[in-house]
This record gives C-alpha cells, sequence and structure tokens, in this order.
C-alpha cells in the first residue's frame, strides 16, 4: 500500500471536461498522473463508488463545503477518486455541484487503485473491485499523509481531518 514519503506511482487516470484546453477535448480526458501533480499541492479522497450512501452524503460533500479552506492552505487541487468510468463521475459531479471546485478523476479499470495498493473487493455486494475510501495529501508528486479508513467507517479521510492536517 503506498506510503508516506513515497512518490505516487507512474499512471493515467481519467477525467471528464466541459470545455476544451490546450490538448484536450470536450468529454473524457485521459492524463499522466506525475505530470498533473507536477509542483502542485493536492488532496486526493478517493472512495467506494459514485452515487454510494456515505460517498454522496458525507464524503464528496465535506470537500465541497470546505473548498475555500483548502485553497487558503495552498492546496491547488482537490481530487475525488473512484473506481468508476469518467461519464459517471461527471454526472456525479454535476449532480453534487463538483463543477469548478472538485476534480472528478475517474480509474475506470482500477489499474492506478491496484499501483496504489488501496484495492477493495466488493464483489460479494455486486459491486466488484473498488477503491478503499481514503485520503492523502500530496506535494509535486510525493505523498505527505495518507490515511485509510478501516471497513465501514468514515473517520480520517473526510474533509475536515485533512484540513487538521494541513495546519
Amino acid at each position: 500500500m503506498i506510503e508516506a514519503g513515497k512518490q505516487l506511482p507512474a499512471g493515467q487516470l481519467s477525467e471528464y471536461l466541459t470545455e476544451p484546453g490546450e490538448g484536450c477535448s470536450i468529454g473524457p480526458n485521459r492524463f499522466e498522473v506525475q505530470e498533473r501533480l507536477k509542483g502542485k499541492k493536492v488532496v486526493i479522497f478517493g472512495l467506494p463508488g459514485a452515487f454510494t450512501p456515505t460517498c454522496s452524503a458525507k464524503h464528496l460533500p465535506g470537500y465541497l463545503g470546505e473548498i475555500e479552506q483548502f485553497r487558503a492552505k495552498g492546496v491547488d487541487e482537490v481530487w475525488c477518486f473512484a473506481v468508476n468510468d469518467a461519464f459517471v463521475m461527471h454526472a456525479w459531479g454535476e449532480q453534487q455541484g463538483a463543477s469548478g471546485k472538485v476534480a472528478m478523476i475517474a480509474d475506470g479499470s482500477a489499474d492506478y487503485t491496484r499501483a496504489l495498493g488501496l484495492e477493495l473487493d466488493l464483489a460479494a455486494h455486486g459491486m466488484g473491485l473498488r477503491c478503499k475510501r481514503f485520503a492523502m495529501i500530496v506535494e509535486d508528486g510525493v505523498v505527505r499523509s495518507v490515511d485509510v479508513e478501516a471497513p465501514g467507517q468514515f473517520t480520517v479521510s473526510d474533509a475536515a481531518s485533512q484540513l487538521a492536517r494541513l495546519g
């Protein structure tokens, strides 16, 4: 499992973009994780899935409600990370009002989740391979802290806990 002090692994993730940009079209766009993190302080929180109860009622809304506090502490981006496709992450972000606040990052095949060692097998519940609930603070691609929830818990990956970590 990824640890504090370690470089995040190389890999690609996806984000659905609503406006074209330099080298990016409207729709799902893949990006290199290390390239996007270069020179930035980013808070990444991962969760089992879009539109699921705790994720929709507490996890994502907590970060949305505190986004200005994160910015005031020098955080360049906040990512919501899940094993869902970019279309689902975008739709959920739209429903939650995340646009322009929290980047809705998709790991559709769970490849990056496995590289992090944060996979969660929910096949017995009909959800397949997912991501454990976690939060990490990353600076220039290096993990400064990582907090992984115990099964069924929501006590260390929430926005308030990560704001406290930032000091």
